[in-house]
């Protein structure tokens, strides 16, 4: 099992999001476009926030492990021929990881699951002036990160990302999956955010509602004027006393849901002001954490499993290679881990590694009218309310492909 002392990309991902400024001005040099803007954390009160508990860093570091080894675990039974491939790597400056990637499989063609940590010295000033506590402390950052690149169109691509932060009495919470299907099936769809949500509503009526369209939001290719997929939920900086919403559009949907449910939680509150604390402690949101990375096998294996074997022509392989050209436009583009890496010089080959293995653009594409390519882009690739979809709304509830 080798041991590699270079850097990893999931410790460029957990890095961006704890050493770039709020406006990301510092990362935008790459191809002369900048990563989308982010806010600073926002407090919905300036009291102290509460001090985390003392084991809070080992034991959300044993969550992720333990999920990296039931997700890989999970993926090996349903790929049936491929296992992953593990390495051990450490960062100098304070930190290590388990990466393991799977190659050349029955299902998947290329996917990674890794686990990282990461501590070290500095922040930030925007975080400092939201958090002057955090002043003179270390900070610590941990979590587990997967992209899966199936080889079969009619089966999705998915992203998971589940992360902590610590800095002294300062911590947050952030993370989110996603699934980019090819030629998607509106059941799989609904069942794949149903089943997300179920983990969101076990902790909080709200989380779903405004993480949702945040997810839609964050993975969101401006020059296409398109999702990356059906989406899923995201979210980022959640303690005890942030906004549900941190993102940089205001007039959002998902800032428009976040004010509704500090509304709804200002009047809920009479007479009991210490609602907000208790359903945002250390404790419930770690639990909420860990309901959602639990909700990954089940949301994503039926789906893959449906489709393993479902045959493909060259139609379907070249369709879905040309999607996956938007997925490697939003990587090099938009986001946050894969532009810090390389600019910071981290390890090029680990920071790509969520590309996929093969992909290919077309100039000025456009798919047939009333083709299941065309679908794809007139209904998937624009939010909807997926956890709601109602089976007469459209043609696309039918149970064949669409």
């Amino acid at each position: 099992m080798p041991v590699r002392t270079d850097s990893q990309s999931f410790q460029a991902d957990v890095l961006a999001d704890v050493l770039q400024p709020a406006n990301n001005q510092s990362v935008s040099s790459l191809k002369n476009i900048a990563p989308q803007k982010r806010t600073a954390p926002q407090k919905t009160n300036k009291s102290m926030l509460p001090a985390p508990p003392k084991d809070s860093r080992q034991r959300f570091k044993r969550y992720v492990q333990t999920l990296q080894d039931n997700i890989c675990t999970g993926l090996e039974r349903l790929d049936g021929e491929a296992r992953f491939q593990e390495d051990i790597w450490q960062r100098e400056n304070g930190g290590g990881g388990r990466t393991r990637v799977i190659r050349e499989g029955g299902v998947f063609e290329q996917g990674g699951v890794n686990f990282s940590e990461v501590w070290g010295k500095g922040l930030p000033p925007a975080i400092i002036s939201q958090y002057p506590e955090a002043t003179g402390h270390d900070f610590y950052v941990t979590g587990t990160s997967m992209v899966l690149h199936p080889r079969n169109p009619y089966v999705p691509t998915v992203h998971l990302n589940y992360r902590y932060f610590e800095a002294g009495p300062v911590w947050w919470f952030g993370g989110g999956v996603d699934l980019t299907p090819y030629y998607p099936v509106v059941e799989d769809v609904v069942h794949f955010h149903r089943t997300i949500k179920q983990a969101c509503d076990q902790h909080h009526p709200d989380f779903y509602s405004v993480f949702k369209p945040w997810c839609d939001e964050y993975f969101y290719l401006k020059h296409r004027q398109e999702t990356r997929g059906v989406g899923g939920i995201f979210f980022d900086y959640l303690n005890s006393q942030s906004s549900l919403y941190n993102g940089p559009h205001p007039e959002g949907a998902a800032a428009q849901k976040n004010q509704a449910s500090q509304t709804s939680q200002e009047v809920n509150q009479q007479g009991t002001p210490a609602s907000h604390a208790e359903s945002y402690s250390w404790e419930a949101l770690f639990s909420f954490v860990q309901s959602c990375g639990n909700s990954f096998l089940p949301a994503y294996l039926p789906i893959a499993e449906r489709h393993k074997e479902q045959p493909y022509g060259q139609r379907e392989r070249n369709f879905q290679l040309y999607r996956r050209g938007r997925y490697v436009e939003f990587n090099l583009v938009y986001d946050r881990g894969t532009v810090f890496g390389l600019q910071t010089q981290g390890r090029t080959e680990s920071i790509l590694m969520s590309l996929p293995p093969l992909a290919r653009w077309e100039y000025s594409y456009t798919p047939e009218p009333g083709t299941p390519e065309a679908n794809l882009y007139d209904t998937f690739l624009r939010p909807q309310d997926w956890a709601n979809w109602k089976t007469t709304k459209t043609k696309a509830t039918k149970t064949t492909t669409v």
